[in-house]
């Protein structure tokens, strides 16, 4: 089935009539969730019974999630858009509400890196000054803007229902002023600028945003094969579920404004402590100073 969104750009949506209409489940949506990082964590949601909407481009690995996400407790749904599409957004909303009438969480996961542009980055690091406008332009397109514009339309269903969750996958903060990674640091970092100015801007309103980061190199696709000699020593992505299953719950309705470390996350340790032990605060916020104004 192919769907029109109201701006008229086709996307094609997958495992049609997979999420009953109206359902009473809560309902997320993943971005990326095809591979890697997003598809340990749409896995791991439909494990605790929330229903998904998995978002990538990738026609063929949206098909394999489908498989491997059949006869979990939550009911899988795939939507196959080009986030740097900007109709894209339009289009996976109404795809959702119109088959779920709901939209509870949103997991701002998909993203692009630099082995995408040199394959040997590690070894051969891509300085400033070599990058183009328009590597520039898709990295911020899908690294920076894709987040705040998903997040953008489905903030206001969130705030009629009193509820909701914006969880944004940046990355670790030395990376992003790492040499060399100017293209996947830099437009992170807005990333996760982004979601602590959202955090400030939902204060009180019962919708709450956070970023959620592995804590290290994991074994996904983003990196190339060959840049590290001995991939089982990554960190692996289904250590992001544990943490996101607790950002979700009723548990951390009150925690937003916050940042956490999922290899910093010890699963025999009740989760409210495990957050303690693995979070801090967004972005720069604990060694911001606020500009001084005019009254």
């Amino acid at each position: 089935m192919r769907a029109l969104n109201p701006g008229g750009t086709i996307g094609a949506i997958e495992g049609e009539g997979e999420i009953p209409m109206a359902t009473q489940r809560q309902v997320a949506i993943v971005t990326g969730a095809a591979s890697g990082i997003g598809r340990a964590m749409a896995l791991g949601l439909l494990e605790g019974g929330i229903d998904v909407a998995g978002v990538d481009r990738d026609g063929a690995l949206l098909a394999d999630l489908e498989t491997a996400g059949g006869g979990k407790s939550g009911a899988l749904r795939t939507v196959r858009v080009d986030l740097a599409d900007p109709a894209a957004f339009d289009t996976v909303l109404t795809v959702v509400l119109d088959r779920s009438g709901r939209i509870d969480i949103l997991v701002n996961n998909a993203g692009i890196g630099q082995g995408s542009v040199r394959a040997d980055q590690r070894r051969n690091p891509l300085r400033f000054w070599e990058i183009t406008p328009e590597q520039w332009g898709r990295f911020v397109a899908v690294n920076a803007t894709a987040p705040l514009m998903m997040a953008r339309a489905v903030t206001p269903h969130m705030l009629r229902a009193g509820r909701g969750r914006i969880v944004t996958v940046t990355t670790s903060l030395g990376t992003m002023i790492r040499g060399g990674y100017v293209l996947y640091g830099a437009s992170k970092a807005a990333a996760e600028a982004a979601t602590a100015v959202m955090a400030a801007d939902l204060a009180g309103t019962g919708v709450t945003a956070n970023v959620l980061v592995p804590g290290g190199m994991t074994d996904t696709r983003i990196v190339p094969d060959g840049a590290v000699a001995d991939r089982s020593r990554m960190l692996r992505p289904e250590i992001m579920a544990p943490p996101l299953l607790w950002l979700v719950s009723d548990e951390a309705a009150t925690v937003s404004g916050r940042r956490f470390l999922a290899a910093h996350w010890d699963v025999s340790l009740p989760p409210a402590q495990a957050a303690e032990k693995s979070g801090a605060p967004i972005a720069w916020t604990s060694i911001a100073t606020m500009p001084i104004e005019p009254d």
